[in-house]
């Protein structure tokens, strides 16, 4: 695994052992970015805030720094993949600009004070356990979420769209989709 372009490309991360954890791949990565730096609808994504749930290596809140987002939250609660984290953060040199929650995404927190809500959100779940709903709506109870945040999921493939919401894109990757939608209050 690999941060794939921005300011860090080609730097490594740190991926734990075992089946716990799934990093989205590269390609994904790549083809998740060129969306959110081409689309008409995205203008703007990766200027603020990113938020990172389930963030196993933090590979996507890591990709959206390495491409000028200002700040990202990681959320996870594996402590393997904290530990991940953590070190791929460090590695990077953003300590500063990210901050690391440990925690279940579906029962987080108050935002912390001074961070700002993510307008960008990127949820990765264990692949059908229907998480992306619960934890988006937590998440947004308790502060994280701007209210016009743009949302990308990435689920298994024979999954039902996460929202009823129009999507603004989705895509197929092998066992991987990726629905993208602006979330509406």
């Amino acid at each position: 695994m690999r941060i794939v372009a921005g300011s860090f490309r080609g730097r490594g991360l740190a991926v734990p052992a075992g089946d716990v954890t799934r990093p989205t791949a590269d390609r994904v990565r790549q083809a998740t970015f060129d969306m959110l730096r081409h689309a008409d609808w995205a203008e703007g994504a990766l200027d603020g805030v990113v938020l990172d749930g389930f963030a196993g290596t933090g590979a996507l809140g890591l990709e959206a720094l390495s491409r000028g987002a200002s700040r990202a939250v990681f959320i996870e609660r594996d402590r393997a993949a904290l530990m991940c984290v953590r070190a791929n953060i460090e590695a990077c040199r953003m300590q500063a600009q990210a901050l690391v929650v440990p925690g279940d995404v579906t029962r987080p927190p108050a935002a912390r004070e001074g961070w700002g809500a993510a307008g960008l959100v990127f949820l990765d779940p264990p692949y059908g356990a229907g998480l992306v709903a619960p934890a988006l709506t937590a998440l947004a109870a308790k502060g994280w979420v701007a209210p016009d945040a743009l949302v990308v999921a990435e689920i298994a493939a024979e999954e039902p769209a996460p929202t009823d919401q129009p999507l603004l894109a989705e895509r197929r990757h092998g066992a991987a989709r990726l629905c993208i939608w602006r979330r509406e209050t």
